[in-house]
């Protein structure tokens, strides 16, 4: 979770060039004790690798992996800009947050600032507002709507339908989705049976989010297969389309695709269409800035419908040409993306996004 102190919230600066905005982050990285002095080269020399401009009025310059051993400790810097600096050929960026990472922490940082940024009236929030609180609040979400979250358990070692369900309802515990009530309740209900080896287990929450629990070892109720157990946690109505999506399945025989690796793509989803195809990231730091804004570049090369989710991470579902998305599925070097294509050049869209992974996304192969 990204936290923010007001001291970290440069208000109202106003230089004239990008250069200019990436040194100041830099100098504040610096005195703030996060970087040694340097770390403005790696800053520019990311930049002149690919501009890190998000979108949104929202830009987020950090440093080359050469000089990831100038940094001290994670942490970030945020300076707005009301006037506004060209940050790209036709970009204006009125917020920049300075990266400062050791590893591949950035990327969780990155996640969270996408998410929230991604939002066009968190970005004009941003330009406009008049204090610190005002922009700690929108980056660290507390002013933006809940989303629905999803998580996944997968080959968890249960004995029986119940330990299963135990392990979801810790896991959405322990994402913040509910308190020890949640789980007692949880225990204590009976999951409801869908077909083909699914069940479903619903609970009041205080964050509506969805987990995916497999087990490890075929599993069974009574004479009933276990494959797949779907653990939903209920704050409002945002899980219809999810539980609509459930009918479809069910409708179409395909709840059984629940318990494959692709199942939370399939809950967010609903029935399978277009052509799907799975590749892996080589990248030895996985899909920062650079390589990521080239895959999106390659999606947004065709007119198919692309989403892609990362099969090592959440197993959500986003949409494969945007960059915000993309970044924040966290992918790390190793990670399977599982990418689905719907359109007239699917097939092409497919073949064109797996020769650019294998080239290593603008990063050479490896």
């Amino acid at each position: 979770m990204l936290k923010l102190a007001r001291q970290q919230i440069l208000l109202g600066q106003s230089v004239t060039t990008k250069a200019d905005a990436i040194a100041l982050l830099a100098g504040k990285l610096t005195e703030a004790g996060l970087v040694e002095a340097g770390y403005v080269d790696g800053m520019l020399a990311r930049e002149a690798q690919h501009a890190t401009y998000l979108g949104s009025g929202i830009a987020i310059p950090h440093g080359t992996t050469d000089t990831r051993h100038l940094v001290k400790s994670t942490g970030v810097m945020v300076a707005q800009f009301p006037q506004g600096i060209e940050w790209d050929e036709g970009q204006t960026a009125y917020v920049a947050i300075g990266i400062a990472a050791k590893s591949d922490e950035h990327l969780g940082i990155l996640r969270q600032l996408t998410h929230v940024l991604g939002d066009e009236q968190a970005a004009e929030a941003l330009k406009n507002a008049t204090d610190a609180d005002t922009i700690i609040n929108i980056l660290t979400g507390a002013t933006t709507a809940k989303e629905v979250q999803y998580l996944t358990l997968a080959d968890f070692p249960a004995d029986d339908r119940d330990q299963l369900l135990l392990g979801a309802a810790a896991r959405a515990k322990s994402a913040g989705w509910g308190e020890a009530a949640m789980v007692t309740s949880l225990l204590a209900s009976e999951p409801a049976y869908l077909g083909d080896g699914v069940w479903l287990a619903r609970t009041p929450a205080a964050q509506t989010g969805w987990v995916v629990a497999t087990p490890s070892s075929a599993l069974s109720a009574g004479d009933l297969p276990v494959s797949a157990l779907l653990l939903l946690c209920a704050a409002d109505s945002s899980h219809l389309p999810q539980l609509e999506n459930l009918a479809k399945l069910a409708a179409a025989g395909q709840l059984g695709t629940l318990a494959g690796s692709d199942g939370l793509a399939m809950l967010q989803a609903g029935p399978a269409s277009g052509l799907a195809e799975t590749f892996t990231i080589i990248n030895p730091h996985g899909l920062h800035a650079r390589p990521g804004a080239m895959l999106v570049k390659v999606a947004k090369e065709y007119a198919s419908d692309i989403r892609v989710a990362n099969l090592d991470g959440s197993g959500e579902a986003v949409s494969a040409k945007s960059l915000m998305k993309v970044i924040g599925l966290g992918v790390k070097c190793g990670h399977r993306l599982a990418f689905r294509a719907e359109g007239t050049d699917a097939e092409a869209a497919l073949k064109g996004i797996g020769e650019a992974i294998a080239a290593g996304l603008g990063e050479g192969a490896h």
